[in-house]
């Protein structure tokens, strides 16, 4: 079997909890522990970054990335999920900028194992997991960021031994698994706190901020919250590449985060460290974070995505466009949801001055646009129905024009619908 094939059995035989949700969903280490065993435990040969978090975590881990890269180490960073290509999951990050996982290792590495897949059952991120840490491992790198995929205690990624845990934010979200109040999910996320291992909060509530405070006491790890820390890098958010007003709770945790990684990691030029948190999009490849794809000019809206997916997202994302709508005639928001959001915890921070088009992205977990439409009616919004992404975008071009902003939203998939649709 080739690369392509290979990819196409995985998916068609190990689903990932992206593409059907909840059936997908393996909680527990066991059988992360005993591949990690077939394969060596290189993850026991890597010195790494652990960052969990409810909103937030792909753009701390690509900030902690790109500023360990910058600084001159050799980093390997894992996030999830794919919006294009599969191999986005793991990169290598240098200040060269990054390469994903080769297809010739991808291809290797589900050769040699297929069998065993089979033979033990195991989840797509239980495979993917191991296999970035196979391929860091070959690869000998510096430092690698470890995004968790969901949750924490329970999370595949949970069998390393960081120098440094992250977490960056807690909401409520996938309840079934972690709890129906914030201090239930704390307690999940707080599962990557490990005996003697710092931890950086960046975020807290009072009904987080004991849970933190009592995992970390248990396991005698150092414990900082980047809300109440002095700026270490002393960088401005308007400098980043990575756009969107909650980025600055994101470099906040990052600033506090790299106030500890830099000497565990021998890295004493702030310098360059803040030129990799500036440049964390370019050095990394991230996509998707209040990204403008195309500017206004000859005739069209300027284009902007994001991939909020939640209440808490959507909070910051109101804001933004509230701030920035003086700069518009109009905003066509577009909005499509997979099916097991709090829509109505979602709905109350959707801006009202708008003109939505709903839709839905092309995934199995999608919110019908039907159902999508009546619920959020129900809430007091309305808006046109498009059935796809594609008639969507149409209809929002045909509505706007030079001095218009087109914005996507609402799911990671619609995202990578986007991304794939304007290549």
């Amino acid at each position: 079997m080739n690369y392509k094939e290979l990819l196409d059995w995985l998916f068609v035989q190990f689903p990932s909890y992206q593409k059907i949700g909840d059936r997908a969903y393996k909680p527990g280490l066991d059988a992360t522990r005993a591949f990690a065993a077939e394969l060596g435990h290189p993850e026991r040969s890597l010195r790494m970054i652990h960052v969990a978090g409810t909103n937030g975590k792909g753009s701390v881990s690509s900030m902690l990335a790109a500023a360990l890269a910058a600084s001159g180490l050799h980093v390997g960073l894992y996030t999830s999920p794919h919006l294009i290509d599969f191999r986005e999951r793991m990169k290598i990050v240098t200040r060269e900028g990054w390469e994903m996982i080769p297809e010739t290792e991808v291809e290797r590495f589900l050769q040699q194992w297929k069998g065993y897949f089979e033979e033990k059952s195991l989840s797509f991120f239980e495979i993917t997991t191991c296999m970035a840490f196979d391929w860091f491992a070959r690869e000998a790198v510096d430092a690698a960021v470890i995004e968790v995929g969901l949750g924490g205690r329970l999370d595949s990624t949970n069998i390393i031994s960081p120098e440094l845990s992250v977490i960056t934010n807690i909401s409520l979200e996938h309840c079934q698994y972690l709890g129906h109040t914030l201090a239930e999910v704390a307690g999940e996320k707080a599962g990557i706190i490990k005996p003697g291992v710092p931890v950086v909060i960046g975020e807290t509530l009072p009904e987080t901020r004991p849970v933190f405070e009592r995992v970390a006491a248990e396991n005698e790890s150092p414990i900082l919250f980047a809300e109440e820390e002095p700026s270490f890098l002393g960088i401005k958010p308007e400098k980043l590449d990575l756009s969107g007003e909650y980025q600055q709770r994101n470099l906040r945790t990052v600033d506090t985060a790299l106030s500890l990684a830099a000497p565990l990691f021998g890295l004493h030029d702030l310098g360059l460290l803040a030129g990799g948190v500036r440049r964390a999009g370019a050095m990394t490849g991230l996509h998707g974070r209040w990204e403008m794809l195309r500017p206004a000019g000859e005739g069209r809206a300027q284009l902007i995505c994001d991939a909020g997916h939640n209440a808490h997202a959507f909070r910051w994302i109101r804001a933004q466009l509230g701030k920035i709508s003086c700069e518009y005639e109009e905003i066509v928001f577009i909005l499509g949801v997979v099916a097991d959001k709090d829509l109505a915890a979602i709905s109350s921070y959707l801006p009202r001055d708008v003109h939505y088009i709903f839709t839905q992205p092309s995934t199995a977990r999608a919110l019908p646009v039907s159902e999508l439409a009546n619920l959020l009616h129900e809430c007091g919004l309305n808006g046109e129905v498009a059935p796809t992404l594609e008639a969507a975008l149409e209809r929002a071009e045909a509505l706007t024009g030079p001095r218009d902003l087109i914005f996507v939203s609402g799911s990671c998939y619609l995202v990578s619908d986007l991304l794939a649709l304007i290549g």
